[in-house]
């Protein structure tokens, strides 16, 4: 038996697999983010330490015979987060999240220091990334940079705390802006650029390398029979990645979660920095992924639902089953700034075309469509970084509304394929890692695909319509970016 972990924003979650690859039983226990300061995201490490406990018990409680058999945990995460160890060990602050924006200036900064950042760290310095925000912590915070000895990303410091070893995995190291991702290595130079060094790094490994030894306390409290195996384990959409199967080469998701992600995975390192195209390692040995990344995706139609003070599946209830005409409203997603491929941490979202006939089904149908373009915006930035995809798994809680992947598939040009169990995601992937690391079986032997249920295909008529629609939203973006520049808040 194998657990995976995969500590997300909203929710830590973990499943328990058998060895035929089956979910037998799986718990989540949600997390809170604060918001300090307008644009600031943070957790408290201490909190995904009391929702891993709560989960793992609960999961010990309910399926004792299970969980003695466990040999070995994957883990997956939400990357790019600062957690800030002292001498010893304890949390100086709390993490500091991927969604995070406040060390703008200092992505400049960062990038003027370490000229060669883009080539070697495969990333536009960016906001959500860790490294610009230690030299935030530096500048605003002396007192804290100066105690600081040690920084892990938040699975990392999960694992420090279930085993005691200060390790991460190639995925999730990438996503640091500290990583050579070339040459799967911490950067001298990254670090330098941000005033540490390697010995304030955990060490790192492959995703399906074995990285410590569950506590033996722990592996008492859950009643294990022995100590399980941790494996290296990846960044939550590496993990996705590995869930789905997406371990060869032109192998593609598009996941409509939180944030939106279009993924391809490659089997060498391709930066493509200037079209805001993340290139990272994979979780799996001598692979990397290009990917690109629009910050508000099934959020958005989250914060519609709350302004609107309805429940998201009402709002979608009061659209038609298939969509046969653009809605006269554009939506522009950017409540939390955008990444691919604008690179703006400032801009912010805005309706555009309303008028006093404009209904709310109208702006909800909008949102679809507003989010459809801006993956849209992806597939044209990864098309000019060498990768052309032509379909993609969907997966994400989006993926759930078949009528919101008919929009992206009319949108992006791509044939979507909806999976059977899509919504397993990073917490299964992580389970595969475990697998691999305890077993040793080969990669494309245990990552197979999952198997597909429906498959959406473009609608020439509807492409053909988005057209003008899409024309009209890339003007939006530098009209309401003057529009802000010109007029501060």
């Amino acid at each position: 038996m194998f657990v995976g972990l995969d500590l997300g924003t909203s929710s830590l979650k973990a499943v328990l697999v058998d060895d035929r690859q089956q979910v037998v039983a799986s718990h989540a226990h949600p997390l809170r983010v604060t918001s300090p300061q307008p644009g600031w995201s943070e957790q408290a490490p201490q909190d995904w330490w009391a929702a891993l406990l709560g989960t793992m018990d609960a999961l010990a409680a309910a399926n004792p015979r299970e969980m003695a058999q466990v040999v070995g945990i994957g883990l997956s995460g939400q990357q790019h987060g600062a957690v800030l160890l002292g001498a010893d060990g304890g949390v100086l602050r709390p993490c500091i999240l991927w969604n995070d924006l406040r060390s703008v200036a200092q992505c400049a900064e960062f990038e003027r220091r370490f000229p060669y950042s883009r080539q070697v760290c495969g990333n536009i310095a960016m906001p959500g990334f860790t490294a610009p925000k230690l030299i935030w912590v530096a500048e605003h915070e002396p007192e804290v940079f100066a105690a600081t000895r040690h920084v892990l990303l938040p699975k990392a410091w999960l694992r420090y705390r279930m085993t005691g070893e200060m390790i991460d995995d190639m995925s999730d190291a990438a996503g640091s802006l500290w990583l050579d991702v070339g040459g799967r290595c911490w950067s001298d130079a990254a670090l330098a650029a941000t005033g540490l060094g390697r010995d304030a790094m955990p060490a790192v490994v492959e995703g399906t390398a074995r990285a410590g030894l569950l506590h033996a306390d722990l592996a008492r409290r859950w009643g294990m029979q022995g100590r399980p195996v941790l494996a290296g384990g990846a960044g939550d959409n590496a993990a996705g990645a590995v869930g789905l199967g997406a371990v060869q080469a032109g192998s593609s998701f598009l996941s409509l979660g939180t944030s939106g992600v279009l993924w391809v995975t490659t089997d060498r390192f391709r930066p493509h920095p200037q079209g805001g195209i993340h290139a990272f390692c994979h979780a799996v040995p001598a692979t990397w992924h290009q990917m690109g990344v629009t910050l508000s995706a099934a959020s958005s139609l989250a914060w519609w639902a709350r302004v609107t003070g309805m429940a998201e599946s009402a709002l979608l209830a009061e659209l038609p089953p298939e969509i046969t005409r653009p809605s006269p409203v554009m939506f522009l997603p950017y409540l939390s700034g955008e990444r691919t491929p604008h690179n703006d941490g400032q801009i912010r979202g805005s309706f555009a075309g309303l008028s006093d006939a404009t209904t709310r089904a109208e702006m909800t149908q909008a949102v679809l469509e507003g989010v459809a373009f801006s993956f849209r915006d992806v597939v044209d930035a990864l098309a000019d970084a060498g990768s052309v995809l032509h379909d993609a798994d969907v997966i994400g809680g989006g993926s759930h509304s078949r009528l919101w992947v008919s929009i992206l598939a009319n949108v992006t040009g791509l044939a979507l394929h909806r999976l059977a169990h899509g919504a397993q995601g990073g917490a299964f992937g992580a389970a595969r890692l475990a697998r691999i690391a305890v077993t040793g079986e080969a990669v494309a032997a245990i990552c197979q695909p999952q198997q597909r249920e429906e498959t959406l295909v473009p609608d020439a008529t509807m492409a053909a319509a988005y057209a003008a629609p899409l024309a009209r939203y890339r003007a939006l973006y530098p009209a309401l970016r003057g529009a802000m520049a010109a007029c501060p808040a």
